[in-house]
């Protein structure tokens, strides 16, 4: 577990780890500080096990190994703030990721869902990473010098993600007819979930002092920005009533509780294994 004065430490072999986090662990985040960085690692925890279900699935060899490398990229990501929430709630990385049952998790309920056909999972990704890459930039003037950090290191790679998902969102969307409809239908079936990602409350008080980024003031620009890719790809915004997701305060969809029996098991049969 880091220490007080500790610099984290990236696994080199994760994609964009030539990256340096220059930031240091100084001191222990309040209790408030440490819920929000858990926040921001499960969602991208579970976003990198959804995509690592599609290891060797792929529609194609290139895309497999694209879809693989979004995946580590949000398994970098969801260390960092792991490790940095765990510096608070004196737990490790190892610890938050396989030993919290489900409602300890304050993951949103869009990353939770199943990955479905390509329309589906491309849809989810554009999603997520739009989203996200508002919120690091967002980051970037946090007063907490290691979140500010973390997402500086991150940006780089959710933009990546950005530009994979529009590009695939408009062939799709702009290809055949039948691409088009599964690319639609796959919008529809994640826009109940959006709005979610835009509520304020899990972290009202964090962002008052200036250490979190109020989601509901990035919504108007991840309209606009969506609003653009769609009208490329000759796609249309969703008309769906949102969902009202509570994955901020630990109640979940249906599909959390069977992807962390997959993610938890080989941890809780085997605890404290090294190998």
């Amino acid at each position: 577990m880091p220490t007080v004065g500790d610099e984290l430490e990236v696994d080199p072999l994760l994609p964009g780890a030539g990256v340096p986090l220059t930031a240091t662990i100084t001191s222990v985040p309040s209790e408030d500080v440490a819920a929000y960085a858990l926040m921001l690692g499960d969602d991208a925890l579970i976003t990198a096990q959804r995509l690592g279900e599609l290891v060797a699935k792929g529609p194609e060899l290139e895309e497999d190994i694209a879809l693989t490398n979004i995946a580590l990229d949000q398994l970098g990501a969801a260390r960092m703030f792991l490790q940095y929430a765990g510096r608070g709630l004196d737990k490790t990385e190892d610890e938050l990721a396989y030993f919290r049952d489900e409602a300890e998790f304050r993951s949103c309920a869009l990353v939770e869902q199943p990955n479905g056909d390509f329309g589906q999972t491309i849809a989810k990704v554009l999603l997520t990473s739009l989203y996200q890459q508002l919120l690091y930039r967002g980051l970037l003037d946090s007063s907490d010098e290691f979140l500010a950090a973390v997402a500086a290191k991150s940006i780089k790679e959710v933009d990546y993600h950005v530009e994979h998902a529009s590009m695939w969102t408009v062939r799709l969307g702009d290809g055949t007819e039948e691409s088009h409809r599964r690319m639609q239908a796959g919008l529809e079936m994640m826009w109940p979930h959006v709005d979610e990602l835009f509520d304020d409350s899990p972290c009202a008080d964090l962002i008052d002092s200036g250490v979190a980024v109020s989601p509901a003031s990035l919504r108007e620009e991840f309209d606009a920005r969506l609003a653009e890719i769609l009208e490329t790809a000759t796609l249309r915004v969703p008309e769906i009533p949102p969902a009202r997701g509570q994955g901020r305060f630990g109640l979940h969809s249906p599909h959390l509780g069977y992807i962390l029996a997959e993610m938890q098991v080989l941890a809780r049969q085997h605890p404290g294994a090294t190998w």
